[in-house]
């Protein structure tokens, strides 16, 4: 079998939607961020403030396009061989890194190195952990040998590359890098103010041609009712609304006239993760009695307003791997109450609260700070687990400290989280056993030696019917051993000032195309020197 996709020059240039105005470069945009960056080293880091920059600072070999389909990016040609356990690749010449040095195979096959060392302890690790043998065939190309087939192999190439020549012979996990990237991307580091902003400018040497905004501003505002005051009064150009927001505060001709405001399903799915170190959530019948006792329908009705569907898998609905036929766990308090009983708690002592052994079946959901909607999720399951005996406590913690000292240590009880829903429906990086380790994706420590089985084969096979059927068993695994109490998947709700041009809403949502964003003349706001 042989895959080739010759790649046609690309543009940063938008199309003529807007009428007969071409582009015009200048300006700033300022997005809302509720969580600082906490590392630019893509590697190392899986929270989305992370990644929501170093995206606009790196390139990488392929990306997907508005479809979701793969297309080259660093990459001139790219072709798939031998049932798809041989990848080769030809990069682009004359892509440069910021400092002028040209970008080549020598970085690419550094990078990939680099990710594997079980010294950087990557959570990303093991889709290049898969790779039988990576060649360099010349200065701008390589291939990449599978021991077998993989099914992430294509989108793990998405993945961005990073300079040899500056980062050969550091200590990747104390590096001033972190903070200090050198890319080849559309934007470069202008200046990162701590808790404040982050300032990026457009970088005149992308090889696809300058962006036309010349300036992008992450201002950090860990508080979304701030956030939103500050996109009211014109300090702020792009934000997440709330659904509240969405629905009752972003109405009325003055909305209409200044802002776009978009809705789609997001790719996102929102839940409560377990601790299973914690000896209470230990006993599967604990899981199932919080999974029982929580109204999902009320919560999407309550915190998203009916703008989100509820969630009973790590699925999108709709998507080819998600499970139409599965019969979730529905809302059975009574249900919960005799799975409680079961596993051998009482209430003892006539206080409403269920206890064994002399300890109160008590426990903290973690969740971080100025997530309205994940606050007001935690509130509605600590009343609901308090109607069967249950006492929950609360506790919000700022975005780069809940990941660094919480999430990444496993101290928590319980934690409200959401995980972005990837192209290719693998997941063994958040539920496979070997990924229970520190600094891995599964921080709840959930390890199935049949669910690992089945993800296993499912990565391994190319045929597209027995994957599905196979992650329909994956689903109904994680449905009765509930090691997440699966949510919601929310609508995404960006709004953007309407004096941006270029926007062209897709399956991939609307920041696909960012690059290609625009802002005529006359109606830039803010001189940006170049």
């Amino acid at each position: 079998m042989l895959l080739l996709l010759l790649c046609l020059p690309l543009s940063a240039a938008a199309d003529d939607e807007e009428g007969s105005m071409p582009p015009t470069d200048g300006d700033r945009i300022l997005l809302g961020s509720i969580g600082e960056a906490s590392n630019l080293i893509p590697y190392l880091t899986a929270d989305s403030a992370s990644h929501e920059v170093a995206d606009l600072l790196y390139v990488a070999p392929l990306r997907f396009n508005k479809d979701l389909e793969p297309e080259c990016w660093a990459a001139e040609s790219f072709s798939m061989e031998d049932e798809g356990r041989l990848l080769r690749f030809r990069l682009r010449k004359g892509i440069l890194w910021e400092d002028g040095t040209e970008l080549t195979a020598a970085d690419v096959e550094f990078t990939y190195k680099m990710v594997i060392d079980p010294a950087t302890g990557s959570p990303y690790a093991d889709d290049f952990l898969q790779i039988k043998e990576f060649r360099v065939l010349d200065r701008y190309s390589f291939e990449v040998r599978y021991e077998k087939f993989f099914a992430r192999a294509v989108s793990s190439w998405m993945n961005p590359i990073l300079p040899k020549h500056i980062l050969e012979g550091q200590n990747i996990r104390t590096t001033t890098f972190a903070r200090k990237p050198v890319g080849a991307g559309p934007y470069r580091l202008q200046r990162w103010e701590p808790g404040v902003r982050i300032v990026m400018e457009a970088s005149p040497t992308y090889f696809l041609g300058r962006p036309h905004i010349s300036e992008v501003v992450f201002r950090i505002i860990p508080d979304t009712a701030t956030m939103f005051m500050e996109t009211r009064a014109g300090r702020l150009d792009v934000m997440e609304l709330s659904p509240q927001q969405y629905l009752r505060q972003t109405s009325g001709k003055k909305w209409a006239e200044s802002f776009h405001k978009y809705r789609y399903l997001a790719s996102v799915y929102n839940f409560l993760g377990f601790n299973l170190e914690h000896p209470f959530f230990k006993d599967k019948k604990v899981r199932q009695a919080i999974s029982c006792a929580i109204n999902r329908g009320d919560i999407v009705k309550g915190v998203l307003l009916g703008l989100g569907e509820p969630a009973f898998g790590p699925y999108k609905p709709g998507t080819w791997a998600y499970h139409p036929g599965l019969r979730p766990v529905s809302f059975n308090p009574d249900r919960a109450r005799k799975l409680l009983a079961e596993a051998g708690f009482t209430d003892s002592d006539g206080d409403g609260i269920l206890d064994k052994d002399g300890k109160p079946l008590a426990f903290t959901i973690l969740t971080n700070q100025g997530n309205e909607p994940r606050i007001l999720t935690a509130t509605i399951i600590q009343s609901q687990l308090r109607a069967v005996g249950i006492d929950v406590r609360i506790r919000t913690v700022e975005w780069a400290a809940f990941i660094r000292e919480f999430v990444n240590t496993g101290r928590f009880d319980a934690i409200i989280l959401g995980w972005t829903i990837t192209q290719d429906p693998d997941i063994f990086a958040v539920w496979h056993s070997s990924q229970a380790v520190p600094g891995g994706l599964n921080f709840i420590h959930y390890k199935n030696p049949e669910l690992d089985k089945v993800l296993e084969e499912a990565r391994s096979t190319p045929d597209r019917q027995r994957r599905t059927a196979l992650y329909h068993q994956a689903q109904e695994i994680l449905d009765e051993d509930q090691p997440y109490c699966f949510l919601y998947v929310p609508y995404a709700l960006p709004v953007v000032q309407n004096r941006f041009m270029g926007i062209k809403p897709a399956l991939a949502g609307i920041m696909y195309n960012f690059e290609e964003w625009w802002v005529p003349k006359s109606l830039q706001r803010y001189k940006v020197t170049p």
